[in-house]
């Protein structure tokens, strides 16, 4: 009961993890995957997929679902990709907006699943972009940093998605890149870890959230890497391997993976590398032909 709700997000952790490892080869086992991602397919929506196999479709488990697909090489089981994109379209709100379901929660989480699963399934033009970034753009501070929604508190996990949905659809020319990097690296606790907002604890899954909106930025080079890895590596478990939020406490696959992710982009490991935007392994990203995005070093 506690973790049903879970269990798509809990997929899409385990298989990029295992991708990172470089150890997604038991082809059973990723038929098996395929098969129960295609039973959580909720008949009640055009194409939405539910977080599991009964739950109501929402465009979290839809984004997830479609991320496992893609690495397993498996987007063509789809049964109706049309019916996918007008789930993903049909939750777009009159202020451009993205609900998350049928019963109508905001925030820029939706907007960045959505416009990532649009971009993978080549269908940004069944949007309102424009309105999309307006939208996200009132979610943007006095600091620079971004809330979940217009006039609430900024905060790291929301900066990402911000960021990365900018970053899809060529918009990140509208952030004070400078002011929003500075305010990411004050996240850097003495600890070497990061924390999601002033005053709080540092966690391991914001090597995520942080560095890769920073990589997006081209200010990564502003924090300090080492410290940052040495963090992660302190939050391993010795004994079963798993990663927690910080140092002493029990492992999960959630902060397995998203510690996987940052050590990742700092190539402090022996792990495949990862793309920031997408939080797809780069193997996938270029056998998929997906857009090239810019760092705003690339750019110019």
């Amino acid at each position: 009961m506690m973790t049903e709700h879970l269990r798509m997000g809990g997929v899409y952790w385990a298989v990029s993890a295992m991708s990172l490892l470089r150890q997604l080869d038991d082809e059973q086992r990723r038929d098996d995957i395929i098969e129960w991602i295609l039973r959580c397919r909720d008949p009640k929506t055009s194409g939405g997929f539910g977080p599991n196999v009964g739950h109501d479709a929402d465009l979290v488990a839809t984004h997830y679902a479609l991320l496992v697909l893609c690495m397993f090489d498996a987007l063509e089981r789809l049964p109706h990709r049309g019916g996918v994109v007008a789930f993903i379209a049909g939750l777009q709100q009159a202020d451009g907006s993205f609900a998350s379901d049928a019963w109508g929660e905001v925030d820029v989480r939706f907007a960045y699943c959505a416009l990532s699963s649009l971009t993978i399934l080549d269908a940004l033009d069944q949007i309102d972009v424009d309105a999309c970034v307006d939208w996200i753009l009132r979610c943007m501070n006095y600091e620079g940093s971004f809330g979940p929604v217009p006039r609430a508190e900024s905060h790291a996990a929301y900066v990402f998605c911000a960021v990365q949905a900018l970053a899809l659809v060529d918009a990140l020319e509208a952030v004070d890149v400078d002011r929003l990097g500075w305010w990411l690296c004050e996240r850097q606790t003495p600890s070497g870890g990061f924390n999601g907002r002033p005053e709080k604890a540092p966690d391991v899954c914001y090597s995520w959230w942080i560095l890769s909106a920073l990589v997006t930025l081209d200010r990564a080079h502003w924090i300090d890497m080492e410290k940052l890895a040495d963090f992660i590596a302190l939050a391993q478990d010795q004994e079963d391997g798993g990663i927690a939020d910080r140092p002493g406490d029990v492992p999960d696959v959630f902060h397995t993976f998203f510690g996987l992710a940052g050590l990742s982009l700092m190539r402090k490991a022996d792990l495949a590398p990862i793309h920031c935007v997408y939080a797809l392994p780069l193997e996938v990203v270029h056998r998929m032909h997906l857009p090239v995005i810019l760092s705003m070093y690339e750019r110019g």
